[in-house]
């Protein structure tokens, strides 16, 4: 006995959802702005206008294709509404500073300082800030992606019992630590207690203090997420190699490492981003500069987070300027590290 299958379903057309989308965009915002008891506005249409596509949607749907494709309908729209709150903040501030701050981007805001500026000149740039954001960021990557590499490799290839739970845990609980908090530690422990054994008894403020206070906040990103990569390499890669008589450690460094790349890269750069950003342990432990320090191991340094704070407060016109062309220049920055990064991720064995 054979049972005739309908492979021809009726389907709504492809360019129904559009037709519904803007059916009750209109809708919507007829009925809201023409309405005096609910007062009007744009974010009101658009909740109404969500809320009718779903009605009109489903009911289409429903009565074409059944209840069980307008309920994937529904399921996807949902999806795609997710997906679009998301986007929005995202765009939003991306527009934000790039309007605002390009405007003062020029020559003389990426060759000159603040020394001798004041509040009230619209000359002064930013060069100081940004050569102390990299320094600093730059030491506090070299020291942190070994160790949390390291520390890793270890949680998940070698650490067994208690003591790799007892490292798990710790790092989960730095993780969530506020950025203040290892500003702090930093500046009783290094600035406070260390330098002035070698420094005649004085506090030494120093961009290498700052980069250590932000390795103590990228070190639990960076294991983190090595940790997770790491455990997503196929256990397959691993087993052929111990068969062909490759070493667990050759294997590590061979295999699991380039395998697991993108990921790590990715968990990096991420801290990168943080580190980049963060404006209270700097300011607790490398102080602030209006002019140029080269030397990260002596005095005073700024960075581009702690320019952005002092800019946006000065009561000028000019200040809130700089303050947004410094961070147009820090999202370019971290931006620009990111896609290098990714680059030179794709270049592993495994990607050719």
């Amino acid at each position: 006995m054979t049972v005739a299958v309908d492979l021809k379903a009726r389907r709504l057309p492809r360019w129904t959802p559009v037709a519904v989308a803007v059916a009750a965009a209109a809708a919507a915002y007829v009925v809201v702005f023409s309405l005096e008891a609910f007062g009007g506005g744009l974010v009101l249409s658009g909740v109404a206008a969500v809320l009718l596509f779903l009605l009109g949607l489903f009911a289409l749907a429903t009565a074409v294709e059944g209840s069980r494709a307008a309920r994937n309908r529904i399921a996807t729209s949902l999806v795609y509404a997710a997906l679009t709150l998301a986007l929005l903040p995202l765009i939003s501030v991306a527009a934000t500073v790039v309007s605002k701050g390009a405007a003062r981007l020029d020559g003389e805001f990426f060759t000159h300082s603040m020394n001798g500026i004041t509040a009230f000149d619209s000359h002064g740039g930013a060069y100081h800030a940004i050569i102390g954001t990299l320094q600093q960021v730059g030491i506090a990557t070299v020291i942190t992606v070994p160790l949390g590499i390291a520390g890793a490799i270890y949680i998940v290839e070698y650490g067994r019992g208690r003591l790799a739970t007892a490292i798990r845990f710790f790092v989960d609980v730095m993780t969530g630590i506020p950025s203040i908090v290892a500003g702090l530690f930093m500046l009783a422990f290094w600035v406070l207690i260390v330098t002035p054994v070698f420094n005649d008894g004085r506090a030494g403020y120093s961009g290498l203090a700052a980069a250590l206070a932000l390795s103590v906040l990228m070190l639990p990103t960076v294991t983190r997420s090595c940790e997770e990569m790491i455990r997503l390499v196929p256990a397959a890669l691993r087993e052929g190699a111990y068969a062909l008589g490759v070493p667990k450690w050759k294997t590590i460094v061979r295999i699991v490492l380039p395998t697991a790349l993108p990921g790590i890269v990715t968990g990096v750069m991420l801290a990168v981003a943080r580190a980049a950003g963060e404006t209270a342990p700097v300011l607790l432990v490398a102080g602030n500069s209006a002019s140029i320090n080269m030397n990260p191991f002596e005095g005073n340094q700024s960075s581009l987070a702690i320019y952005i704070y002092d800019q946006a407060g000065l009561a000028s016109q000019y200040g809130p300027q700089r303050a947004w062309a410094a961070a147009l220049t820090l999202v370019g920055l971290v931006l620009t590290l990111t896609i290098a990064a990714k680059l030179l991720a794709r270049r592993n064995t495994f990607a050719r």
